[in-house]
């Protein structure tokens, strides 16, 4: 089967994305795994080579369409979406609107292209939720962008931590996903959001996306507690009583491998060597804490529910430190191995 084409939005041009996708461009790996080219501003691109972000003879050829793209190690071909914001001013480690609605336009060309069949999936590059929101763009971040481009109302964000071999041990870990009830929300809104039929429908999600980075098999599902102890029978709170342990016993009646809730102080350790493939958060640090501690740097965000293939690196933008080649772009190339494999997976399956 030919390798996947993989469109690679530029994100916020002020953070790590240009640095991110030039760093990455220069690893051979990322050639192996797919046909890569970039959504973005091909401007931008060039001033990261030229101030030697990374080092390699990568040059930038505009394109029209992917079809035109001709990607190799040494040519980085990106495709400017008609009529995207100026980028010229940006200042980088800046909060910029001119910034904040190119990373916008470039979701949003990379996303038609996808359901046009014309990509095989996306990998995004951090975009910054209040320059999209001085923008004027209506949503807090990517997920929510694609749920409405896609028009998919039942979506949700999955943290994926790639298998690995401990340092010091043979044993190659097994990859962790992490799927999230509720996301971008304020904590105190977080508890009427968690229902039977939320948690339910999460359950089934991590079931799905899980199944091209298993090969196949149906993954081990722990649903976490909400309240401390999973609530001490009710001690501490009975959201578990009443909500979470009856959606874990409605999908596990519908034969998917899930357990739970489990207490939380100890779920992530049992997971992380292995027990589970995925964890169902109930909220966002809840999942992002955990595997963010872990592998902060090689962790991958995944968009479930959506009729086309989404991956991201799983940090943000990183105004700290953009634009002084110190970023690390190992989330960004895991990002494309797991697009990668869920789009080899995707066409393996429509043509069965």
């Amino acid at each position: 089967m030919d390798r996947p084409k993989i469109a690679m939005t530029l994100g916020d041009v002020a953070g790590v994305g240009p640095e991110l996708v030039a760093k990455a461009w220069a690893d051979p790996t990322l050639h192996e795994l797919c046909d890569p080219l970039v959504v973005g501003d091909p401007d931008v691109l060039r001033r990261a080579l030229a101030i030697g972000l990374v080092d390699g003879p990568a040059t930038v050829r505009e394109v029209a369409s992917p079809e035109e793209a001709d990607a190799s190690p040494g040519v980085i071909p990106c495709l400017r979406p008609p009529g995207s914001a100026d980028v010229s001013g940006v200042e980088p480690g800046t909060i910029d609107p001119h910034a904040g609605r190119a990373a916008y336009d470039y979701l949003v060309h990379a996303v038609d292209l996808a359901l046009a069949g014309r990509v095989d999936a996306i990998a995004t590059l951090p975009l910054n939720k209040e320059a999209l929101s001085l923008a004027g763009v209506p949503h807090p971040g990517h997920t929510e962008i694609l749920a409405e481009r896609c028009g998919t109302p039942d979506h949700a964000m999955m943290l994926y931590l790639p298998s690995e071999k401990a340092q010091g041990d043979p044993r190659k870990r097994q990859g962790l996903g992490v799927v999230h009830v509720t996301l971008h929300m304020a904590l105190r809104d977080v508890f009427a959001a968690i229902t039977v039929d939320s948690v339910a429908a999460k359950i089934r999600l991590a079931d799905r996306a899980l199944r091209p980075l298993t090969d196949g098999r149906r993954p081990r599902i722990a649903v976490a507690s909400l309240n401390p102890h999973a609530g001490e029978h009710g001690l501490f709170g009975d959201e578990e009583i009443t909500t979470i342990r009856p959606a874990v016993e409605r999908t596990k009646a519908e034969g998917f491998h899930v357990s739970g809730p489990y207490p939380n102080d100890t779920l992530f350790r049992d997971a992380l060597t292995g027990t589970f493939d995925a964890v169902v958060a109930m909220y966002h640090d809840q999942g992002h804490i955990a595997l963010k501690t872990v592998g902060f740097w090689r962790g991958v965000n995944i968009t479930l529910g959506l009729p086309i293939v989404r991956t991201s690196v799983a940090h943000g933008t990183a105004f700290d430190i953009a634009w002084q080649g110190l970023a690390d772009p190992s989330s960004l190339l895991e990002s494309v191995r797991a697009a990668a494999r869920m789009a080899d997976w995707k066409r393996s399956h429509a043509a069965g």
